[in-house]
């Protein structure tokens, strides 16, 4: 599997093997034939936009091959072009109905209705393109790794991407026909931040420069698929709620590599403060002398992630939106947790905006303003990491606190799109917004000291200067453990 092939080439593929999966793929001729013309041009792609010259290197990864316990995690060195990408569902559920929308009560769809068709093919489209995006934004990331664990954690984020790819083309190539091959093709097509052919979604052409940057998108980022596929998880279409409550399994790892990346960012920048004798946070230039990242600093990377982060919930208000959960299709955030009807076609939800020049609450139908309700429930569940990194901060006993902005700040998508908001909620002209956008966003000044901080750290059990080491390892594995063994 780790050689490439042409792309127009046919290979037998050993489904049992090569691809885990609980889907009987090896007996379904159609499928079968449609996903070994299309492997290997998946190869193609892992190769020509994956991670770059680590073709060889030896990583300890875990591989779902099934999804009861003794399956979902095994793990093992492996060379990733021979990772065993699989197709895994969630068990499924007999006597399953349709928990919201005009069609609630009736059973779960096990094909594809026609009459929603266009709409559940362009979901899986818009949520399989965020996949290998992320891979091709952190593309170069390894060459400047402060550590064989923090390398290893990329990858695995990687392979897992390109697994959930794996997932989505699925759904397109057994429910969709000829629409659906041609889509999973196209899917390989894209490229992120290509001018000719970008990714879809915005944020999925911003750059991953360095690692700060990877782990804040691994929090803030990757925390919106999983609201995503929260809500996806609820289909009426019973195969995509299962492939997302699988995929789920593995997203809570991408969070957990954000959030404990930035930690021990903060960690080892508040220890080196006090070994210095350096209590005042806003001395950034003593700060940056001790070679770690600035607090200031880090409250702008979260600034400019969530923001972007929030861009992708779309419009507040949205007839898509409305569509999409009256259809049976698309749900909200822990559907079947909420007390109410589930149908919504009295409901209301307060949606903030600007008018005359102050952010105000308006009402609007529950049914439109779905995106909304997820947006809020997105920061609520955002905000539980910020607690979790001001409470490493207090025990070092530095004075600073992270806050999240308001969700007006720096928006290019939905009813802020227009309007320069600061973090504090202050509507502002856009000159006074251009005066003061470097006290909230990183300036080139803020990026290159970044930069020159991403020096590769390789050594077995050793962590660049600005990082703190993990306290514990992957698989209880011990602090020198060779997570990647590099040729």
């Amino acid at each position: 599997m780790s050689k490439s092939t042409p792309s127009d080439a046919v290979v037998e593929v050993n489904y049992d093997e090569l691809i885990p999966n609980n889907v009987d793929l090896a007996n379904d001729a159609r499928l079968k034939k449609a996903l070994e013309k299309w492997q290997p041009k998946y190869i193609d792609w892992w190769n020509e936009a994956g991670p770059v010259d680590t073709q060889g290197f030896e990583v300890y990864l875990r591989t779902a091959v099934g999804v009861d316990p003794t399956g979902w995690a095994k793990f093992g060195h492996v060379k990733m072009p021979d990772y065993r990408w699989g197709i895994l569902l969630a068990p499924k559920e007999e006597g399953r109905t349709i928990p919201f929308g005009k069609h609630k009560g009736q059973p779960a769809w096990q094909e594809v209705p026609g009459e929603y068709r266009a709409l559940l093919r362009r979901l899986l489209v818009v949520q399989g393109d965020t996949e290998p995006a992320s891979v091709e934004q952190q593309r170069y990331l390894s060459a400047t790794a402060p550590s064989l664990y923090d390398m290893r954690n990329l990858f695995q984020v990687n392979v897992e991407e390109g697994r959930h790819l794996w997932a989505i083309v699925y759904l397109l190539v057994k429910y969709f026909g000829r629409d659906g091959r041609e889509e999973a093709e196209t899917l390989l097509e894209r490229r992120s931040s290509d001018k000719d052919k970008p990714r879809i979604l915005g944020a999925f052409n911003e750059e991953t420069p360095d690692w700060l940057s990877f782990f804040m998108f691994t929090y803030f980022t990757d925390r919106d698929g999983k609201m995503q596929l929260q809500a996806l998880a609820q289909s009426g279409f019973d195969p995509l709620s299962r492939t997302c409550r699988f995929m789920l399994t593995e997203e809570a790892h991408h969070m957990f590599v954000g959030e404990n990346g930035v930690g021990r960012v903060i960690q080892r920048t508040c220890e080196a403060m006090n070994e210095a004798g350096i209590s005042d946070t806003s001395d950034i230039e003593s700060v940056r002398k001790l070679a770690v990242i600035d607090l200031p600093t880090l409250q702008k990377k979260i600034n400019f992630h969530y923001a972007v982060t929030l861009d992708l919930f779309g419009a507040e208000v949205s007839t898509n939106g409305a569509a999409a959960f009256t259809a049976g299709i698309k749900g909200r955030f822990r559907e079947t947790k909420l007390n109410d009807d589930h149908v919504l076609t009295a409901d209301t939800y307060m949606v903030a905006r600007v008018v005359d020049g102050e952010i105000v609450e308006e009402e609007e139908t529950a049914l439109s303003a779905i995106n909304a309700r997820l947006l809020d429930d997105y920061i609520k569940d955002a905000s539980g990491g910020i607690d979790r990194w001001n409470k490493i901060i207090r025990k070092t006993g530095i004075k600073f606190e992270f806050t999240l902005a308001h969700k007006g700040f720096n928006r290019r998508i939905g009813e802020f799109a227009e309007h320069f908001i600061s973090p504090d909620g202050e509507v502002l002209g856009e000159e006074q917004w251009h005066a003061t956008r470097d006290q909230w966003l990183c300036s080139g000044i803020d990026d290159s000291y970044i930069q020159s901080l991403m020096q590769p750290c390789l050594k077995k059990g050793q962590y660049a200067g600005w990082i703190a080491e993990p306290r514990v390892g992957i698989n209880d594995q011990p602090g020198d453990f060779e997570y990647v063994r590099i040729d």
